[in-house]
């Protein structure tokens, strides 16, 4: 990125908008470039705050460049090449006024070896500038960055050498962080065990957590169970368990590329979210959940997208990830006519994310469940746009015999009392979540009678029970016929998951 902005600089492109939150690292990187371009070049910053102050130098404002129309006139009015840096104007940029100076300052820096560099934590460009604007993220710190704050903190605090092996961890733990982040968080963990080694790796983890939940957009998972805690489903299970090293270096050397992701369609409450989370424990990954719904933002104009980019962004910083998106049919069941009823808002962020699941290099492996697949936009059906679509229908007698014994073996150490098979025969058309609500109810019940549940309880759970197959018959019927032709059955049984029926 750092590169890519020299060279711009260079070319004299005369606007560009730089979309980063670091401004401090940001302005470091503006300035090491502005000082070996010949001519030098000066660099000056202008905040609402302050006007314009040149980079270094006290901050004084001897030019009455508060406003952003004066600051322009002032960039304008100078006979010197150099760079100037606009923090936070996009609350100003759609002012008739701003757009306007904007614009005339393009047309006077012909041959003038001057930029102005727009500088936002978010984008936001009209449709004046479009054709004038150049768009660049400046990207988290890499792990040579993150090894420099590293190293001067263990300078500074006379730490002990690291063996490569333990920094690799400690700079691997910070990815994704600012550098003022990363400064935090080793000084965290040297103030919280009075030293830095990678036995403080899971410090830097805890903190680092809190700060991806901090932006509401991405949550960090962790799931307890492992994917054994899952009934049945054996063909995704055994795809999966092919996967759990493709993000390795062996695999690249192998050959192999990086798988992108997988949708899971299917009834409701046949563990589709669960076999999401209990990925990330088998392939030794962390999980990131993308709540759409925070994503939509109506306060400002481009502010949903930005939200966007930003979480996604920070899920490339992390990579390997699991990028796990829950019921993506409501997430994007709007989409294709979103024109009338926000502006077009969620069609824009349809657009990106695809654009996104395409166009991606880094090791994000996106997982999303849907429940309405009539609901889903034809494009994220697309071939290559997931590496597998596995559809989760009821559970089989085999599967839900499985569901009865791991739930029974939460609850109990004991379980030869109980007849499984039985069980399995009276939860026909049972989804594994209504299984277990089953036995819930069953034990809530003889608990209130003070003794201990029977199969008895279980079934007459069951017979009080009307499985959602039965109340939602048609729409079940539905999908099923839908996913018998177009995605790949997660039972173990293909015949089974074809002759099954309510």
């Amino acid at each position: 990125m750092k590169e890519e902005l020299n060279i711009l600089i260079q070319a004299q492109y005369p606007l560009i908008y730089l979309v980063t939150s670091e401004e401090e690292r940001a302005e470091q990187a503006i300035s090491t470039i502005a000082q070996v371009l010949r001519p030098q070049r000066r660099v000056y910053v202008w905040t609402v705050t302050h006007g314009i102050v040149e980079y270094g130098q006290p901050r004084a404002n001897p030019h009455n460049t508060v406003s952003p129309e004066a600051a322009i006139d002032w960039v304008m009015r100078q006979k010197e090449p150099g760079i100037f840096i606009f923090k936070d104007l996009h609350p100003f940029i759609d002012a008739a006024a701003t757009t306007r100076s904007l614009r005339d300052a393009i047309a006077s820096f012909k041959g003038t070896q001057k930029n102005i560099i727009l500088m936002s934590p978010m984008q936001q460009v009209p449709i004046e500038l479009e054709k004038e604007v150049v768009v660049l993220d400046f990207q988290l710190p890499d792990m040579s960055e993150l090894n420099k704050v590293l190293t001067q903190h263990l300078d500074q605090n006379r730490g002990r050498r690291l063996t490569t092996e333990a920094r690799e961890k400690l700079l691997r733990a910070a990815l994704g962080l600012t550098k003022d982040e990363a400064e935090k968080v080793y000084r965290k963990a040297q103030v919280t065990t009075g030293r830095l080694t990678e036995e403080e790796v899971d410090i830097v983890l805890s903190e680092k957590k809190q700060l991806i939940r901090r932006n509401g957009i991405l949550e960090y998972i962790e799931e307890d169970e492992t994917i054994d805690a899952v009934g049945g489903l054996e063909e995704l299970k055994k795809w999966l368990k092919q996967r759990s090293n493709a993000f390795t270096e062996r695999a690249r050397e192998y050959g192999l590329p990086q798988p992108k992701g997988m949708l899971i369609l299917g009834v409701p409450g046949c563990g589709k979210s669960l076999i999401a989370k209990t990925t990330s424990r088998l392939w030794g990954l962390p999980l990131l959940r993308l709540d759409m719904g925070r994503v939509y933002d109506g306060s400002m104009v481009g502010r949903s997208e930005a939200n966007l980019r930003n979480a996604l962004k920070t899920a490339e910083s992390i990579s390997p990830a699991i990028l796990f998106i829950d019921e993506l049919d409501k997430s994007f069941a709007g989409s294709a006519g979103s024109g009338d009823s926000d502006g077009g808002t969620s069609s824009r962020i349809f657009g990106s994310f695809l654009t996104w699941m395409q166009e991606k290099k880094s090791p994000v492996f996106v997982m999303a469940t849907a429940n309405r697949v009539e609901r889903l936009p034809g494009e994220f059906l697309r071939k290559g746009r997931f590496d597998e679509i596995f559809f989760v229908d009821l559970p089989t007698p085999e599967e839900r015999s499985d569901i009865f014994k791991i739930h029974l073996n939460k609850r109990r150490e004991e379980i030869s009392r109980f007849d499984l098979e039985q069980l399995a025969k009276m939860s026909d058309g049972f989804s594994g979540a209504e299984i277990e609500q089953a036995l819930v109810a069953a034990m809530y019940e003889a608990f209130a009678q003070d003794r201990e549940f029977t199969q008895l309880d279980i079934i007459a759970a069951l017979k009080a029970t009307l499985p959602l197959s039965r109340t939602m018959q048609e729409q079940v019927t539905a999908l099923r016929d839908w996913a018998r032709q177009r995605a790949r059955p997660a039972a173990a049984s293909v015949a089974e998951y074809q002759r099954m029926e309510f």
